[in-house]
């Protein structure tokens, strides 16, 4: 790479400054969790929750198929530990998938004595099933809008507790430095909020990241548009680690909306197939069939894999999905949210095939933690699907999303308040400062998704790694004192396309959502372990960290 990345972004000087103990980055499942069990563990905490858009614009509210937990008759965390493994490809922490598993049923009960209304039957807990788990274990509400009942039950809460201050229309911009390498607050910019306009500082003590994923790095992703990687980024701009980047999940059954679709696509929830639903090709053969023992239910990244071979053999641009036999009734009682997106679009799931493809969904990568949260920088915490706790390894298992932002959310909550840092006011940001021109996205986009995308080659990457290296980082506007919001977010996407686009070179092997078609084979003698990414002077350093040896039919520790 050619251009150096810029160590802070080109904005004005805060015009407003505002303090609280402890910020949290992000209002979904994982950034409300956290400020709700931190205002418990401690009331005398101010805390200040910011969104980039309104209260429920994230990723949450678009959960379709439900929250992964050991609560039905005959399931144990023990077998969800196992299916969680299998999926994750070996490459899954063992503790942190423990954690999960075992503090699961728990935290999903804690989140029904909440309000959340999950669906019922005959007076016991609606249980489902879907790709990778041998149990019915995921709760679903309203059929198939999990992310939006969740979403909902968490945003009341919040709105209980006056003491939580929210703030929304906010992007975080950089994290302030303090004396000790750590936090002491973070800039933002917020539109439309009375005396707090433009950008501004909040001081505080702790930071919690809970702001989503990476999905607008690549053309076509299930992401909502506010999903540009900003939390992973200014994490690495302030010295945090990422962690397994090249890791990112494209969702097998994304429905197919034309060769220009652009931007956020309509998500068949992976339930579909878990009710009956199943892919067939053009001339009708269940091509799933024999390509593995769940067959439609294997792990998503089987099942992206075998839909895009059987494009690139066939020379079509999508598969189908059939799901008419199960009836008009059930359709509309079990995915009225889905049918009617369907119906939007020209396709009536009841009587018709839906076209689907592979599209990018999940970053199972993200900001490196520890079990209870804890990133690199003193003061700072990631949680959801920004952070890499290791639980996901190098393929998320169906419905464990929703979970990991609830699990780790509490834990943080239970050791933070201990570990608060003094008030310290932050020093002059040395970092040089930068901007990647708003106008390179669409580009930048479309050469992630064909470069980078579901199928990667050393030959690939490298043109995608050429390309990012010869963008101009230096202020591209007129007037440097308003780079705006599409400069911010692009240079976000820009750093993190790099970080993602070099992870995936040094990973010579495919596992789990990483397919390499010049190194076809997994292999755990040289590739197993971590890949850790941090910028040092403008320089993106990795580092490879061998993990223990697994059983490579279980994915567990050997």
């Amino acid at each position: 790479m050619s251009a150096r990345l810029p160590g802070r972004l080109t904005a004005p000087e805060p015009g407003w400054t505002t303090r609280a103990d402890v910020v949290v980055i992000g209002s979904g499942i994982a950034g409300l969790t956290a400020a709700l069990r931190i205002h418990a563990a401690d009331r005398s905490l101010k805390l200040l929750v910011v969104t980039k858009d309104v209260l429920n614009a994230g990723s949450t509210q678009w959960a379709q198929g439900g929250i992964a937990a050991a609560l039905g008759p005959g399931d144990t965390p023990e077998q969800h530990l196992t299916d969680t493994l299998v999926a994750g490809a070996g490459a899954c922490d063992v503790d942190a998938v423990r954690v999960l598993v075992t503090e699961g049923p728990d935290a999903v009960r804690e989140l029904i004595a909440l309000g959340t209304e999950f669906d019922h039957h005959d007076g016991e807990l609606s249980l489902t099933r879907e790709g990778g788990h041998h149990r019915d274990r995921i709760a679903h509400a309203g059929g198939d809008a999990t992310g939006a009942e969740i979403q909902r039950s968490l945003i009341a809460a919040v709105e209980r507790a006056p003491e939580i201050e929210v703030i929304q229309h906010a992007l975080a911009v950089d994290l302030l430095p303090a004396a000790d390498g750590g936090v002491a607050g973070v800039t933002l910019h917020v539109l439309g909020e009375g005396q707090r306009d433009g950008v501004g500082a909040a001081h505080c003590r702790a930071i919690v990241l809970a702001s989503g994923g990476l999905g607008q790095v690549f053309s076509q992703s299930t992401n909502p548009s506010v999903s540009t990687g900003d939390g992973m980024a200014v994490a690495l701009r302030a010295g945090a680690t990422l962690r397994d980047l090249e890791f990112v999940q494209f969702h097998p059954t994304v429905m197919y909306l034309g060769p220009d679709s652009q931007g956020q696509q309509p998500l068949i929830s992976e339930a579909v197939r878990g009710e009956g639903a199943f892919l067939v090709d053009f001339e009708g053969n269940r091509f799933m069939q024999g390509q593995h023992e769940l067959a439609d239910l294997a792990p998503r990244d089987v099942v992206a894999k075998a839909i895009t071979r059987r494009m690139l053999e066939t020379g079509r641009a999508h598969m189908w999905l059939d799901a008419r036999h199960l009836g008009a009734e059930f359709w509309g009682r079990r995915f009225p949210t889905i049918l009617a997106v369907c119906r939007e679009h020209g396709v009536d799931p009841v009587t018709e095939l839906i076209p689907v493809a592979p599209a990018q969904h999940y970053a199972s990568g993200g900001v490196a933690t520890d079990l209870d949260g804890r990133s690199g920088v003193p003061g700072l915490y990631a949680t959801g699907e920004v952070a890499c706790s290791g639980v996901h390894g190098a393929n998320r298992l169906a419905s464990n999303s929703l979970l990991e932002g609830l699990v780790f959310s509490r834990r943080i909550a239970q050791v933070l308040p201990g570990e608060l840092r003094p008030w310290a006011e932050p020093v002059d940001d040395r970092r040089p400062a930068g901007l990647v021109d708003w106008s390179a996205r669409p580009d930048l986009q479309a050469t992630m998704t064909t470069r980078v995308g579901v199928l990667r080659s050393a030959e690939g990457i490298g043109e995608a790694l050429a390309w990012l290296g010869a963008q101009p980082t230096d202020n591209p506007t007129d007037d440097p004192t308003v780079p705006g919001v599409d400069g911010w977010e692009t240079t976000n996407l820009h750093v993190i396309s790099t970080a993602l686009a070099a992870a995936a070179l040094r990973r010579e092997e495919t596992r789990g959502s990483h397919w390499r078609e010049d190194f076809p084979e997994r292999d755990d003698r040289t590739q197993a372990g971590h890949i850790d990414t941090r910028l040092v002077d403008g320089r993106l350093e990795q580092e490879f960290h061998p993990a223990p040896s697994t059983d490579p039919s279980t994915g567990a520790l050997s």
